[in-house]
């Protein structure tokens, strides 16, 4: 049976992959349900959102990607002295870590109801999206748990396809496409899908959801920070075909497992300019991560290693 969300079965890859690569992917599961999952979906929303901020500050500098995170923020602040760079690069690490100790909890942080940890400003915005017959093209960026963004969106609710990068191991990310669906989301697709679905979804007059912060390689370089990066022009492109607006979000940490998403004024897209409206939602990007940096996914390399020779 097909999923509705256009998600791969975990048994159709089985049957593609190898028989190491699947015993992998089962020892991970059993690593994920049994001392991750499970044990910290049993501590409260904020003693895991804290426990997982204190791993992360710990673990993180470890890791290789810990130097990419300090180059991407020398490069962003050439201005900031050498410990303010390293206290942010670990206030990202904290904010990870607490992302992921929230994760088990995310079914909690429904909007719109009394006493709710995610407060959502502007949120007719959306609604007048909902009640267009042409839909909206959604974007933000990876701001503090980026996964709350799209509850924001889908419990007002607007009819939302939500995009996703999937995880490698597919049974891991059919747990978390499943709490996807247990807060709010009713349609997801994976990134690499090709753009037929989403051009169906905005031609029935739905609206679909972006993160529009990372390096794609196949796409334009606009300025981020004074130094291009390449840069997905999809959302742009879609939203012009369609001649429907570009809705930019962004999500705040207020506190432990507890948020702001703010619904932005609409973009409008220049249908013969792809590069200007590109240029655009990354202004807003980066103006919402000079806002908060330390709550910015500041671990992936957005910039090439060697400047862009055009």
């Amino acid at each position: 049976m097909a999923d509705p969300s256009g998600y791969t079965r975990p048994a159709d890859i089985d049957e593609r992959a190898s028989f190491g690569q699947r015993l992998q992917w089962r020892v991970e599961t059993f690593l994920w349900d049994w001392l991750y999952w499970f044990p910290v979906s049993l501590l409260s929303p904020e003693r895991a959102s804290n426990f997982g901020g204190w791993v992360g500050r710990r673990i993180g500098p470890r890791l290789s990607q810990h130097k990419v995170a300090l180059s991407n923020l020398r490069r962003a602040f050439p201005d900031w002295p050498d410990d303010k760079v390293n206290a942010t690069a670990l206030e990202a690490w904290e904010n990870v870590g607490r992302t992921a100790g929230e994760l088990p909890h995310l079914k909690g942080l429904k909007p719109y109801t009394e006493n709710a940890r995610l407060d959502v400003i502007n949120p007719e915005r959306l609604d007048a999206a909902a009640q267009s017959d042409k839909g909206a093209v959604l974007v933000s960026g990876h701001f503090a748990n980026w996964e709350v963004m799209a509850s924001a969106i889908c419990n007002r609710p607007l009819d939302c396809l939500v995009t996703y990068r999937a995880l490698n191991n597919p049974h891991i990310d059919r747990r978390l496409n499943a709490l996807r669906q247990s807060y709010g989301i009713q349609a997801l697709a994976p990134k690499g899908l090709g753009t037929r679905k989403l051009m169906k979804t905005l031609g029935e007059g739905r609206s679909v959801a972006f993160l529009n912060d990372q390096k794609f390689r196949e796409g334009i370089p606009v300025p981020f920070f004074g130094h291009d990066a390449m840069t997905a022009p999809g959302p742009t492109r879609l939203a012009a075909r369609f001649d429907v607006p570009i809705i930019p979000m962004s999500t705040v940490r207020t506190g432990p497992c507890r948020f702001r998403v703010t619904v932005h004024e609409p973009i409008i897209p220049h249908p013969e300019n792809t590069h200007a409206t590109v240029g655009e939602i990354t202004r807003f990007i980066e103006d919402r991560v000079r806002e908060t940096p330390g709550q910015w996914f500041w671990m992936h390399r957005r910039w090439p290693k060697k400047p862009l020779v055009l």
